[in-house]
């Protein structure tokens, strides 16, 4: 006996329970996370910030669209998933082409005076500052309200959300899609894969050549504030070269080595190597010596080659929908490709125009 849905989610993070949402209200959806918890992964790891100019003019066209949903999120939250933050990048007059190139094509995105940036974050060494730009907008997320406020909406729709139930096999048959799982067997004509960094594994049990989604490992250690001063006004600051970066939180600092390190798909965990280099170059760009390590960790990030998410429909099976390729875009990217997924399923017209579909198509990818 199998369990029956219109829509099969694999994968119980950000992006399935967010699809899961958008799509419940309009038809019988099952999510499927391997995990004991929804956002085990990528999503409970995430830096967590909206940045409206991050990433390439596909990903800033879709931090646009997802903005109104942040701020203003129906269904989901009674206030808004965003508070002050700020972006500050900052750099010696060699890296100026680097801060340039990010403030090509930006908006909302000032240039700051070496005076002004040690004003925002007083800990930088003054000989490492000759430039630097701040983006006022970027904002904080709280992601766990916006999951759980996600997962509300669609079991509030009927959504059935099943934990510890790790995909075993995967096959079409007689107009629908057959899931064997450590919780059973479910059936349905469309699955929706967004499963993170095992995102080509589902697609070769679907007897499915991979996309060449690759997961890459970024760190992540806690360190205490610096002696004497209250970060908590603190913009998030990175060197323009991306030898790091640090951010406020509850508190301390979070500090990145901003590493990208390509690994198989796995439970991560931080490289002691990889995190003392880039605490190293933390160390070197400011004045208050690192005293301690409070904590660690390590979550992966997925990439198509091109670094655009992966979203459609896959031209070579009849209902496997690709919802993959996040990289470190898929929190603040959530509201959109979550609404594209329902509207390319349900046969709606997307707002996102056709230039961007066609950047998120999965067709992009395949190969001859």
């Amino acid at each position: 006996m199998s369990d029956r849905a219109d829509i099969i989610i694999v994968g119980g993070g950000m992006a399935g329970i967010s699809a899961a949402a958008k799509l419940a209200p309009h038809a019988s959806v099952t999510v499927l996370e391997r995990e004991t918890s929804l956002g085990y992964h990528s999503t409970g790891r995430s830096a967590a910030l909206f940045i409206r100019n991050y990433g390439n003019a596909t990903l800033r066209a879709l931090n646009g669209f997802s903005e109104p949903e942040f701020v203003s999120p129906v269904g989901i939250s009674d206030r808004s998933l965003l508070s002050p933050r700020g972006e500050m990048l900052f750099g010696m007059e060699s890296e100026l082409p680097q801060l340039e190139a990010y403030v090509e094509g930006a908006t909302g995105v000032d240039w700051l005076t070496r005076a002004e940036a040690l004003d925002l974050v007083p800990i930088l060494r003054p000989e490492r500052v000759d430039a630097a730009i701040f983006e006022r907008g970027a904002q904080e997320i709280d992601v766990d309200r916006m999951l759980q406020g996600y997962a509300r909406l669609a079991r509030d729709h009927k959504a059935s959300i099943i934990s510890n139930a790790a995909v075993t096999s995967l096959a079409w048959a007689s107009g629908v899609w057959r899931l064997d799982t450590s919780q059973g067997r479910f059936e349905a004509p469309i699955i929706i894969n967004a499963s993170g960094a095992w995102a080509d594994e589902v697609a070769k049990m679907a007897g499915l050549g991979p996309l060449g989604l690759q997961p890459m490992r970024r760190s992540a250690a806690l360190i205490p504030a610096p002696d004497g001063h209250d970060v908590s006004r603190w913009p998030l600051f990175a060197d323009a070269s991306g030898g790091f970066y640090a951010k406020p939180d509850a508190g301390r600092l979070m500090v990145s080595p901003v590493d990208e390190d390509p690994v198989a798909p796995q439970d991560a965990w931080a490289d002691d190597m990889v995190l003392a280099e880039g605490l190293d170059r933390y160390e070197q760009a400011v004045t208050v010596p690192l005293t301690r390590v409070e904590g660690n960790w390590a979550g992966l990030r997925t990439f198509a080659s091109d670094r655009t998410p992966v979203v459609g429909m896959d031209p070579r099976a009849m209902g496997f929908f690709w919802l993959a390729g996040q990289g470190g875009y898929g929190i603040q990217t959530a509201p959109a490709l979550s609404g594209l997924t329902a509207d390319l399923i349900l046969k709606r017209a997307s707002g996102l125009g056709p230039a961007v579909l066609a950047a998120l198509a999965p067709d992009r990818l395949l190969t001859d």
